[in-house]
């Protein structure tokens, strides 16, 4: 831990020179030169510490999530101006390079002189994160999006053509801090007035203690005409903390599957129930958490037992590693499944219907929208809640409706 916090600590010292490098170029006055020294040696010193002072028994709270948000703010934009003068380092030094050795001009200064261009390109990149990181925590993280995605099925049985879901994912209710937007997200999941609502897990960060003061407002998710359902996410089961005995952590995690139930959802643990309508069914099946690099509690087969191929199904699974690795090669021919979990990393760009882009696609294959391979479907919510980062760009919280149309898609 203390060599981690060192060479994370050297690395940070390294990004504070190159930002004084440009910040110099730009600013002469030495009252101010040493007032932004001072200041970034305050917070630079205030967030090792403030990791120093992490708590594992207890996990993240708002003054961690306080300190990451801190962290991005305040070195994202130095991270910038960094690699633009570091850049601009590399052609000095084989500026310098040809100078001093081929043309043979030892007079000369080796290294020709930083240009002040290059510090104000380096100052005016480095600004359009760090106003996007501030946008972010203050109003992107309550900026709920409702996304509607059509998709269609050959196979689907006739009386749910134009059968509506709606999906919701990734709560994290112990990150939340603004009872009026949450309020008002939960009126905007009403308004969609869906046949179904479908809850794609981690409804904490780890305690079930954080959705207490929530469980009244997510009460009022109205009661849908074929159900309300659930299944677990990776930090429902508590495994981010270190925990005083086994059975406190068994005690916390029956609290949250209770959690569940107590906002009025059925919780599916690796089993399926049938969703009738008319003379027609679906199967929809739930199963825990299985995630490649996550808790691998999901059992499919268990889940599916006694479903046949030709059977019209929904999965729910938080992880969309699940179905990437096992689901869409699963001979049951699962049709759609819906999962969460990636938050899209909670930063990107994306313009709807055209462009998106986020660190989460180096992470995972499937990781905001819609997938399909050979006729079988995975949509990724992009969450409803935030994590670590206690902010959103680019990415906005997502409530999902999804409509299931029989037949096939026209061109």
């Amino acid at each position: 831990m203390i060599l981690r916090l060192f060479l994370i600590g050297v690395v940070l010292f390294i990004i504070e020179l190159y930002a004084f490098q440009a910040v110099k170029t730009l600013i002469k006055l030495r009252w101010m030169l040493i007032s932004y020294q001072i200041l970034s040696l305050l917070l630079f010193v205030f967030i090792l510490y403030s990791f120093t002072q992490f708590d594992r028994s207890v996990g993240q709270t708002q003054q961690t999530m306080f300190t990451m948000g801190l962290l991005l703010v305040i070195y994202i934009p130095k991270i910038v101006m960094t690699v633009v003068l570091l850049g601009e380092d590399v052609f000095r030094l084989a500026a310098g390079s040809i100078n001093y050795f081929i043309d043979n001009n030892s007079d000369a200064n080796f290294l020709p002189s930083r240009r002040k261009f290059v510090s104000q390109l380096g100052l005016g990149l480095a600004a359009v994160p760090f106003l996007s990181l501030i946008y972010g925590i203050f109003e992107g993280k309550y900026n709920y999006k409702v996304i509607k995605q059509a998709i269609h099925f050959p196979d689907l049985p006739d009386a749910f053509n134009g059968f509506t879901i709606t999906q919701i994912s990734d709560v994290h209710s112990g990150s939340f801090d603004n009872p009026e937007k949450i309020s008002y997200a939960i009126d905007l999941v009403n308004a969609q007035n869906s046949d179904m609502i479908l809850f794609t897990g981690d409804i904490v960060n780890t305690h079930a203690k954080e959705m207490h003061p929530w469980i009244e407002t997510f009460n009022r998710i109205k009661e849908h005409e074929y159900g309300k359902y659930s299944v677990l996410g990776n930090h429902d089961y508590g495994e981010y903390v270190t925990w005083l005995t086994q059975i406190d952590k068994e005690e916390n995690f029956d609290a949250i599957k209770n959690l569940y139930g107590q906002i009025g959802f059925t919780l599916l643990l690796n089993e399926h129930t049938f969703i009738e309508k008319g003379n027609d069914k679906i199967a929809l099946v739930g199963v825990e958490n299985w995630g490649k690099n996550f808790k691998q509690a999901g059992d499919l087969k268990k889940a599916a037992q006694h479903l046949s191929k030709e059977d019209f199904k929904i999965l729910m699974s938080h992880d969309p590693s699940h179905w990437d690795e096992v689901v869409q090669h699963d001979e049951k021919h699962f049709h759609l499944t819906l999962s969460g979990h990636t938050h899209g990393m909670q930063f990107g760009i994306e313009i709807p219907g055209y462009f998106k882009w986020s660190l989460a696609q180096y992470v995972y294959k499937q990781w905001a929208g819609l997938y399909e391979n050979l006729g079988r479907y995975v949509y990724v919510n992009r969450g409803f809640g935030f994590h670590a980062y206690p902010g959103r760009v680019g990415i906005m919280p997502e409530i999902t409706v999804i409509q299931l149309i029989k037949g096939e898609k026209l061109a």
